[in-house]
């Protein structure tokens, strides 16, 4: 066999696009796709937005790159204006979801570590997780699709149930140094965090000198209708980490962090040599004018809830295979009867409507956040017609 230039790791399907017009993908045969995938919420201005555009080339012309030896005026600006929308103090730039997390991790250890209780390392994490394919990630997970072939992986870690309160108060030990959850899992299926288990890992934090770190890489930056998604649950995290939508398609993420909580992350501690480059911070910048200017949100909120109502009343035409939506915001899971991903697929070839496929037998509906009424109609009517057509599997 001869391997692909491109490594074989993925399960690239037939539709290759080559230009985006807002929520429409091209492909290079011509073909429109409306794309409610968002590059598995990472669009979430949609494709070529006038002002990420616009950032991109002046930066692009300006300053690209110079590393972390120097002083960083778009990095300090960028920071600071992610800590005036956030709880956090702190802020460090990374160039994905999983560095963003490893950096999360790291700062939870350290800050043990610099209080005198280097023996306070293990992360408690939750089942059907999704935290990002590095090793430090993958360890906090329990999926052997993830985790097979890539043994021993790193100690440190222990998996409980998700939405499982008495699960995680029973795993704290004297190794303990915080908790890993994503207030919606979206890898998992869109499934939230419930308000009594999210508030309830707060106070286990409280009570017993632990970390919340909470992985908002999918879930985060206005994609449900809050800057944050704990905004819903009125949870206040020590760590959290930020990506995707952050940087609306260039890649960019941040672990942001409180003061106390990045007490041991000093000089030397931690590095990356791409992130937070002038480029970087000017998309982001960009990105988070849009998303933070009034109305924004709101509407993300209003379509989200039309969005939900149309899926919601579309399911007693196809009871047979369609059965819930769940999530919030802009972040819809629509659980099916049976396994989801063929069904994607079919929506994709057949009927030019892109989403995602998830766990627990769920479609992922992940729109850009600039959608409108006509996209919602497109999408439903669409959806409506690739259940008409599709063949439930005997």
């Amino acid at each position: 066999m001869t391997i692909t230039p491109l490594m074989p790791v993925y399960p690239r399907c037939d539709v290759r696009p080559v230009r985006g017009e807002g929520c429409w993908l091209i492909g290079e045969d011509g073909r429109r796709f409306l794309d409610f995938a968002s590059g598995i919420a990472v669009n979430s201005l949609g494709h070529g937005h006038p002002v990420v555009v616009d950032a991109i080339a002046k930066q692009a012309a300006t300053l690209m790159h110079v590393s972390n030896l120097y002083g960083s005026p778009q990095g300090e600006r960028f920071a600071q204006a992610l800590v005036d929308v956030s709880f956090a103090d702190t802020v460090f730039f990374t160039n994905s979801g999983a560095e963003a997390v490893e950096c999360a991790i790291k700062t939870a250890r350290r800050y043990h570590y610099a209080g005198g209780n280097p023996g306070r390392f293990k992360i408690i994490s939750f089942s059907n997780a999704f935290h990002g394919r590095t090793l430090g990630t993958i360890s906090a997970t329990n999926q052997p699709k993830m985790r097979d072939g890539f043994e021993p992986l790193l100690p440190g870690f222990e998996v409980v149930p998700f939405n499982d309160l008495a699960a995680a108060e029973a795993a704290i030990d004297d190794r303990t140094a915080g908790f890993l959850v994503e207030p919606i899992q979206g890898e998992g299926g869109v499934l939230p965090a419930t308000p009594e288990f999210l508030t309830g890992l707060r106070r286990l934090c409280d009570e017993h000198g632990l970390l919340l770190i909470l992985d908002e890489v999918q879930c985060g930056y206005a994609r449900t209708g809050k800057m944050w998604a704990h905004e819903h649950y009125g949870v206040t995290p020590d760590i959290l980490a930020s990506a995707k939508g952050i940087g609306a398609g260039f890649p960019l993420g941040a672990c942001l962090a409180t003061e106390n909580a990045a007490k041991g992350m000093v000089f030397g501690t931690h590095g990356s040599t791409y992130g937070g480059n002038p480029l970087a911070m000017a998309v982001g910048e960009a990105v988070l004018g849009v998303v933070t200017a009034p109305g924004f949100l709101e509407n993300v909120t209003a379509m989200g809830e039309r969005l939900r109502s149309a899926l919601e009343q579309l399911i007693p035409n196809h009871d047979h295979l369609f059965e819930s939506v769940r999530g919030k915001g802009l972040m819809l899971g629509l659980r099916l009867k049976i396994e989801s991903r063929d069904f994607v697929a079919h929506l994709r070839d057949n009927h030019g409507l892109l989403t995602v496929s998830a766990g627990d037998q769920v479609v992922r509906i992940l729109p850009p956040l600039v959608i409108d009424e006509s996209h919602i109609s497109e999408c439903i009517e669409r959806l409506s017609a690739g259940a008409r057509s599709y063949k439930v599997p005997a």
